[in-house]
């Protein structure tokens, strides 16, 4: 699809950590084999595994992490990967944890054998998604589904992601999700059929749905099928069948007008409807209309995502009337559309329904100064606990800054904040900056990267963050920095170099100024120099 050709344009080249390369890979695998063989203090508690059973264990460790990082950036992508690399670290060092403490397995008869406890923890999650993408045939599928059909098992989340079924395969799964749908409160069956022709993708569909009909669930993945109209009515009877749906992804599933409208159809009831993402669809304006009858009947919606739609004005339109009506929303990801500034203001005229607004992602909506300035005024005055902030490629200018840093200088759970390709400038970044002075202590990250921002915006955004406790991350690349500034900069940061990002994409010269510009440069920041003495933002108290 293109989706996203739109409005992505103008992004600089960024450094992806996510995924890791097959290097790095093994080299984790290699690290936590020598983590398990170590003595340590749980090791003599526990017992110590040999090198065989560690590596066996590490390998199966990484699989694991890496599969739920990389549903985790699929159903949350943040852009460099950063919290999918977080993901993967934390689940390696969890599930390294559980093996010490299993200790080292018995044998019978060359056989290894998991103590009791640990087959019970594994049985409650029945997950075939770990390692590469691959087709499966018949016989793979018997041998990978027996576990289900295993006299007293307790599955109650199952996924297929990442296994591509054919009709052979799907027919020989078909009695297996009959034997467990009873006891099942989640199901993935995401990337379950990928790289089939239509006609057979559409086959194990329809088997799917019907093997699964009438099961009570909470959470259903039908994400990167490329369903359509004609794949969302494969899925009809499982999702006519749904009454008590907590969580619903349908992302990246050529989501259209008419696959929009065959979702509302078919979905009963979305009263416990929590989380709901279209991400990634052409669903366009009239799919936005269905989407939206969605969202009026869903009341206690806390997480909506429906970025890269190719949503317009009047769709946006729709979209944020039937979000005035979720008073619970927390995280709120419309990333990526065609908004532009009406659909922004109707957007701040729903903000105030939202108490508990924790994440928004309002970025490269089209929104200019207006509808800019119209959001920054509504979470100013609520959504007290917002933690996340982002509008970048907005075309947000100095003009909006005061409003927009009055709205930030409120926000003092701000943990990340990103406002690159804008055209703040310095007046804009001073202003930015100055916000971002007083208290803001669980502030992690800030990126006003492709700002044309120049020496003295820099230096004041670099002053305002140093010293913040747990800061990690400042973004300034790809402004207009002079080779001064730069070294101011980097003093700033000189006992701490890691917290400042690269500046391998600044230009010095700034190229986008006129000659006439560029003679005034020094006088300009001479200029700015002296608003900076008298500059003062005011905090909410």
């Amino acid at each position: 699809m293109d989706s996203t050709t739109h409005s992505f344009q103008r992004r600089p080249l960024s450094i992806k950590l996510w995924p890791p390369s097959q290097s790095t890979r093994i080299m984790l695998v290699e690290r936590m084999t020598k983590n398990l063989i170590a003595p340590s203090v749980l090791s003599r508690k526990y017992g110590l595994l040999s090198k065989e059973e560690a590596e066996e264990d590490a390998k199966r460790i990484e699989e694991s992490a890496f599969a739920i990082a990389n549903q985790h950036m699929e159903k949350e992508p943040d852009g460099d990967g950063s919290s999918a690399v977080q993901v993967y670290a934390t689940q390696s060092s969890k599930l390294m944890l559980e093996v010490i403490k299993r200790g080292p397995r018995t044998k019978v008869d060359g056989e290894a054998i998991l103590p009791a406890k640990a087959i019970a923890a594994s049985e409650t999650v029945f997950d075939i998604s770990g390692g590469r993408r691959a087709f499966i045939d018949a016989e793979e599928a018997e041998e990978l589904l027996k576990p289900l059909k295993a006299p007293g098992n307790s599955y109650k989340k199952i996924c297929f992601s990442n296994r591509s079924f054919g009709l052979d395969a799907a027919r020989v799964a078909e009695p297996f999700l009959v034997s467990v749908k009873d006891k099942l409160t989640d199901v993935d069956l995401s990337d379950s059929v990928a790289g089939r022709p239509e006609a057979e993708a559409l086959e194990v569909m329809n088997i799917f749905s019907s093997a699964l009909e009438g099961c009570k669930l909470r959470s259903l993945d039908l994400s990167n099928n490329a369903l359509g109209e004609k794949g969302v009515r494969a899925f009809g009877a499982l999702l006519k069948s749904q009454n008590n749906l907590e969580e619903l992804y349908l992302m990246n599933d050529g989501i259209s007008e008419e696959a929009a409208l065959a979702v509302c159809e078919l979905l009963p009831s979305t009263e416990k409807l929590r989380i709901l993402h279209f991400h990634n669809n052409m669903t366009g304006d009239e799919g936005a209309l269905a989407i939206s009858e969605i969202v009026k009947h869903s009341p206690v919606l806390e997480d909506f995502r429906c970025s890269s739609t190719r949503v317009g004005s009047d769709g946006g339109v729709s979209l944020c009337d039937a979000l005035s009506t979720c008073s619970r929303i927390k995280k709120l990801d419309l990333r990526d559309n065609m908004f532009g500034v009406e659909s922004g203001v109707a957007l701040s005229k729903a903000i105030p329904s939202f108490a508990d607004l924790t994440e928004v992602y309002f970025s490269y909506l089209n929104l200019e100064d207006e509808g800019t300035e119209a959001l920054a005024i509504a979470l100013k005055e609520s959504a007290p606990s917002l933690e996340v902030l982002e509008m970048a490629g907005n075309d947000i200018t100095a003009k909006a800054g005061a409003v927009l840093a009055a709205c930030i200088a409120a926000k003092q759970f701000l943990t990340k904040l990103n406002l690159s390709e804008n055209e703040l400038k310095d007046e804009g970044a001073i202003l930015i900056g100055k916000a971002l002075e007083e208290g803001h202590g669980q502030l992690v990250e800030v990126d006003l990267s492709t700002n044309s921002i120049r020496r003295v915006g820099a230096r004041v955004l670099a002053q305002a963050v140093v010293q913040k406790p747990g800061f990690k991350m400042l973004n300034i690349n790809a402004n207009f920095i002079s080779e001064e500034g730069l070294d101011e900069v980097k003093d700033i940061f000189k006992t701490s170099p890691n917290m400042l990002g690269p500046l391998d994409e600044n230009d010095p010269e700034g190229e986008d100024f006129d000659e006439e510009a560029d003679e005034e440069g020094a006088g300009h920041e001479d200029e700015l120099e002296a608003k900076l003495k008298d500059l003062e933002i005011k905090h909410e108290e």
